[in-house]
């Protein structure tokens, strides 16, 4: 059994993935060595390098800092499923029986002894779990929140402001959400995904209601109308003992009144567009609420969130012009920012840039992603980023092109981006995906302004 305490080094295998920088910041924070390897260098792992931690990005083993392997007894190796089986640094230091984790083991460990609030799901995850560590750090909950993505308001995707209660993620990815035992759990989806790790469906939706049925006694379950499972239902305009009503649009916001079983909280303001937002935003005060977060405040709490990187992110927002960053990756994903750029622009031309995620993904939901892309006015298509795959034959951007019924449709490659972009006539860019796509934005933001 590996004790926390007794570790003074920790190596990160796949450090500049969201969830893997989190806790590498923590443990920074806490005084400790960190330090890792990633395979490429993204704004992120500039911003941990910036905040002390040494990155290697070279899958050599002399690029191994000396000081972690001198004390194997001290050291433990943190790693992220997402990288290949061949590694030559995770083999080196498994040879040599050095104790290793993945980065669910290492966030269960943490949180075993702590009041722990987890969000699970196929979507609405990141959200949910930023709008509810925003909520504690602002009602004053000593809180340490783990996030998905990046906080605009903290900048960071750790938020430190004691640890009395943890906030997490729950990945479902490779069932890791497993090592974790929640005190409160919210689902807020249960589409097919992962199905490279589950196969089917069915199995995917068997390991939610194995998270789920790691709560205690005294535990709660958040889970949003209509999934198949029981718990306090989150809702917009219905009968969910948790539901969002009186529902309004105001100058780009969204005003209601939030129904919960203990009375009616009017009047509530929140910045971000979309119905699938305004889901999350539910389900985080109500986990708030019944942690015991005082309501007077959770007005100005939720009014004062600015949202998350690449999550519906303005990277320009003036009456003629709009970009839009978000890291949308599943065809529901595609279809949840269509409704909420639709909502927002009701009678602009809306461009979708989309770069696919993983071969497989772009496989086994083709003809779903194709109807999701159709609807906007003008759509271009970047080639897959495979992450964690080799290709697989006949899978590409250009045939799921042929499958988009969009007269206004193109594959352009990285080179050409930010110029097919400026020669479009759409008022709204959408750029989305969950690749390297994200890089590319800060391009294509400044050719539109001319800064380029």
């Amino acid at each position: 059994m590996i004790k926390l305490n007794d570790i003074q080094h920790f190596y990160f295998i796949g450090i500049g993935g969201i969830g893997m920088s989190a806790l590498a910041r923590y443990f920074r924070a806490q005084g400790l060595d960190v330090s890792g390897y990633d395979k490429t260098g993204t704004q992120l792992t500039r911003e941990l390098e910036a905040e002390g931690i040494q990155i290697n990005y070279q899958d050599e083993i002399e690029q191994i800092p000396p000081a972690f392997l001198r004390k194997p007894e001290k050291s433990l190796v943190v790693y992220t499923p997402a990288i290949p089986k061949d590694h030559q640094q995770f083999q080196f230091l498994k040879e040599r029986k050095f104790p290793i984790v993945k980065r669910a083991e290492l966030l269960g460990l943490l949180s075993s002894e702590k009041f722990t609030m987890a969000v699970a799901g196929t979507h609405g995850k990141t959200t949910t779990t930023a709008i509810l560590g925003h909520l504690l750090k602002e009602t004053g909950a000593p809180v340490t929140a783990f996030l998905g993505g990046v906080s605009e308001d903290i900048q960071s995707n750790l938020i430190m402001k004691g640890d009395e209660v943890i906030v997490v993620e729950a990945d479902e990815f490779d069932r890791s959400f497993l090592h974790l035992k929640p005190n409160l759990a919210a689902i807020t989806s249960m589409d097919a995904d992962h199905l490279d790790i589950y196969g089917e469906k069915a199995e995917l939706e068997k390991s939610f209601r194995e998270f789920a049925a790691k709560l205690p006694e005294d535990g709660k379950l958040y889970v949003k109308n209509g999934l198949p499972l029981k718990g306090y239902r989150i809702g917009v305009e219905d009968e969910s003992e948790f539901s969002a009503q009186n529902v309004r649009i105001q100058n780009g916001e969204y005003l209601f009144d939030l129904h919960t079983p203990k009375g009616t909280i009017e009047n509530l303001q929140f910045n971000l567009p979309g119905k699938h937002n305004l889901l999350n935003a539910i389900t985080a005060l109500a986990m708030a609420i019944d942690y015991g977060s005082p309501t007077v405040d959770l007005g100005r709490a939720l009014h004062s969130f600015k949202g998350v990187r690449r999550r519906f992110s303005y990277r320009i927002k003036t009456s003629e012009q709009v970009l839009i960053d978000d890291y949308a990756h599943h065809p529901t994903e595609i279809a949840a920012v269509h409704q909420a750029v639709r909502e927002m622009y009701p009678n602009k031309k809306v461009l979708a840039v989309f770069q696919p995620h993983l071969f497989s993904r772009t496989r086994d939901f083709a003809e779903e992603f194709a109807q999701s892309l159709s609807v906007f006015d003008e759509v271009m298509l970047m080639d897959i980023y495979p992450a964690r795959e080799i290709p697989i034959e006949g899978i590409s951007s250009a045939w799921l092109l042929e499958k988009i019924e969009n007269e206004k449709k193109q594959l352009v490659s990285k080179e050409e981006l930010a110029s097919s972009i400026k020669k479009s006539s759409a008022e709204v860019v959408m750029m989305i995906g969950a690749g390297d796509i994200g890089e590319e934005v800060e391009k294509v933001q400044k050719a539109l302004l001319n800064e380029a």
